[in-house]
This record gives structure tokens, C-alpha cells and sequence, in this order.
């Protein structure tokens, strides 16, 4: 869910946006549309917009019924099974859902899954989504070892992207600010990937992954701050 709210500052923005929506901070990002101007006579307000986090919506029911997917007819008995194999794991997770071929890319395959219970498809922060996509890979790894399945739902990948992406940059702005860096969350390898190759010609800032196992965590560093510092 995306909201707008304005203030007089950006505090008064956010303090607006926690009342009206019965929200802690940690729940939404906020982006800055407009950061206000300071004339002769007046200041204009501060506007941003909210982008709640992913957990959140497992509280909204999604509409099936007007989804405006296009549904491209399977070309291959691979397609078939995968498909097949996909419906039936979310049918023993007890849910009703259609699966769907999304796209074709190189040796890509896309599904799309449209269910009313999409929010718990997705999980918090996309975890049940990215198991969906590790079973069906594993599956069609079985079949065909060289096409690889990407599995979505409501476009949550591509939105999700986009507010790494939005976070990525406010934080490199916050570290040049304060010469000081910033630890984010862990993140899986493609998310990490996607967090230095967004940061990566920004000046003065540089991205370093930290940690074990399959979840590091990306720290963005100023690049005149000594190693001692981050120790």
C-alpha cells in the first residue's frame, strides 16, 4: 500500500502518516516527493509517500477476480510439469491458487501464481515465496538442469526490487552525510547483488557483504573511513 502525506517537515510528514495509519515507524519507507521551498512570505509543505513493508499486507485480501493477467498457454511438457508441480505443493499448503506461465527470457521460465491468499504466498519479506521458487527449481532442476524457474505473485519481486533499491540510496546518502556506514539486513545473494550494483557508481561509497551462510548482510561504507573504524 502506497499513501501520501504532507507537513510542514518531514518529522511532522511522518508523524502524520504513523497516526493516520495506526503504524510504527519500522512498518513503511518513506520517500521524499517534494522537500518543501522556503520563499519571502511562505514555505511550502513537506510531501512524501509511504511504501509499507511486506508483512503488512498479509492484513489486505487481494482481488483475483479483476486481475488483469495474461496468461500465455504452456509450449512444452517441462512447462506442464513444473506448472503441475507448483499448484499441487500450494494445494498441500492448503490454499486454492492458479499458476501460470509469466514469461519466457533466454533460459528463464516466469510463473505467476494468482490466489487470494497471495500475501501468504509471498510471506514476510518474500520468504515463502522464495521456498516456492527454491522447490520448483529443485523440481525442474530434475527434468531439464538448464532452465531456471522464477516464481511471483502481484509483482512482488519487481516491487521489491525497487524498494531495496530505494533504501540502497537513501542510506549511501545518510553514510555520506555522516562519513559514517551502515549496516543493512540480511539479504539473499540476489539482493545483495542488486544493492551493489545499484550503489556502485555513487561517489565516495562503496559496498562490502559481511557475514556467513546464504543471508549476509550488505554494510555501505564512506571510503575515507579506515578499517579500524568498522571493527
Amino acid at each position: 500500500m502506497i499513501k501520501e502525506f504532507e507537513g510542514k517537515t518531514e518529522q511532522e510528514a511522518i508523524d502524520k502518516a504513523v497516526a493516520a495509519l495506526n503504524l510504527d515507524r519500522e512498518k513503511f519507507d518513506v520517500e521524499i516527493l517534494d522537500a518543501g521551498k522556503k520563499g519571502f512570505f511562505k514555505k511550502t509543505n513537506v510531501k512524501i509517500k509511504i511504501h509499507m513493508h511486506e508483512d503488512r499486507a498479509e492484513e489486505t485480501t487481494i482481488d483475483t477476480k479483476n486481475s488483469n493477467t495474461t496468461e500465455i498457454a504452456t509450449n512444452s511438457d517441462f512447462e506442464e510439469k513444473v506448472l503441475e508441480f507448483v499448484s499441487q505443493v500450494i494445494t498441500k499448503m492448503g490454499y486454492s491458487s492458479k499458476v501460470m506461465i509469466a514469461y519466457r527470457k533466454d533460459n528463464k521460465i516466469g510463473l505467476n501464481i494468482v490466489s487470494e491468499h497471495s500475501a501468504i504466498m509471498i510471506g514476510k519479506k518474500g520468504k515463502n515465496l522464495d521456498a516456492l521458487q527454491l522447490l520448483a527449481n529443485v523440481y525442474a532442476g530434475q527434468i531439464d538442469n538448464t532452465k531456471k524457474i522464477v516464481v511471483d505473485t502481484e509483482n512482488y519481486r519487481i516491487r521489491h526490487e525497487e524498494q531495496l533499491v530505494r533504501m540502497a540510496y537513501r542510506t549511501a546518502v545518510q553514510v555520506k552525510k555522516t562519513k559514517k556506514s551502515k549496516l543493512l539486513e540480511p539479504m539473499n545473494p540476489f539482493e545483495r547483488r542488486l544493492i551493489h550494483t545499484a550503489l556502485n557508481d555513487i561517489v565516495d561509497v562503496e559496498t562490502k557483504s559481511e557475514g556467513e551462510g546464504l543471508y549476509k548482510r550488505v554494510r555501505i561504507v564512506h571510503k575515507s573511513t579506515r578499517r579500524s573504524d568498522l571493527l
